[in-house]
């Protein structure tokens, strides 16, 4: 029988406020590594000192989380919570939906305080006034479903479109691999061919099987939705018209 341990720990971090002067002292601070991880909300505790490593109070202070990108664009805003307010101490909880958009990459954050006024007061990553705090953003604990392939391209052939080939990644679906695509047009008339084949290549002389029509009458304001099963080794297209600018995409997911 296999032991494993987990562990359920309080993220916290130590910032350091200059309210009481200069220091001297080089002291990093909030520099560890913060890592939050997508498809799951993460809380984070934060807890200001003076350099001299004593509790400032902020109850009288709002605590504002912000993180940026490459481009410099703000993509999180936080307002934390308090928790002890006399001993410096506030959460900052960074949603699931917050990190819904945001692929896994490195960002810059900071931390400031809002007081009574309605002035911000700026915290800092060590003692030699350095903003340089970094979030991880990662991925691996819930993956989440991958994006949706895209066919935009079609090519003529005696009067009738084909688009590309897809792979029907047979290997991951098992026998009750399901399907689904999405058809989005614009004043499209005419029907859209699902072909499939079971051949481990595909060229001019591979044999496609039609799977389904669907037959459009230039009216659909919505797109049109398929699912269906099977194991294949690719997936095209078909179109009885010319699908350039009546038809925007097919998304598949497979």
């Amino acid at each position: 029988m296999q032991y494993l341990p987990r562990y359920l720990l309080n993220n916290r971090f130590i910032i350091i406020s200059t309210d009481s002067g200069y220091n001297t002292e080089y002291m990093p601070v909030y520099t560890r590594q913060l890592k939050a991880y997508r498809g799951i909300g993460n809380k984070v505790q934060f807890q200001l000192l003076n350099a001299d490593q004593k509790p400032i109070d902020i109850t009288d202070y709002m605590p504002t989380f912000v993180a940026f990108d490459e481009e410099k664009r703000q993509v999180i805003r936080r307002v934390g919570t308090i928790q002890d307010g006399v001993k410096g101490k506030f959460e900052i909880v960074i949603t699931e939906n917050d990190l819904l958009d945001i692929q896994r990459q490195y960002l810059r954050y900071n931390i400031y305080l809002t007081d009574l006024e309605g002035d911000n007061h700026l915290t800092y990553a060590d003692s030699n006034f350095d903003n340089n705090a970094t979030l991880f953003i990662d991925d691996y604990a819930f993956p989440g479903p991958v994006d949706s392939i895209e066919v935009t391209v079609f090519t003529e052939n005696n009067s009738e479109w084909y688009s590309e080939s897809i792979s029907a990644q047979p290997a991951i679906n098992g026998n009750e691999a399901l399907h689904t695509i999405a058809i989005y047009s614009n004043n499209y008339t005419g029907d859209v061919v699902l072909q499939a084949t079971l051949e481990n290549n595909t060229d001019e002389s591979t044999n496609w099987s039609n799977l389904h029509t669907i037959s459009f009458v230039g009216t659909e304001t919505e797109p049109v939705v398929y699912n269906f099963n099977g194991v294949f080794n690719f997936l095209r297209f078909k179109t009885t018209n010319s699908p350039t600018d009546t038809i925007q995409k097919i998304l598949i997911r497979n």
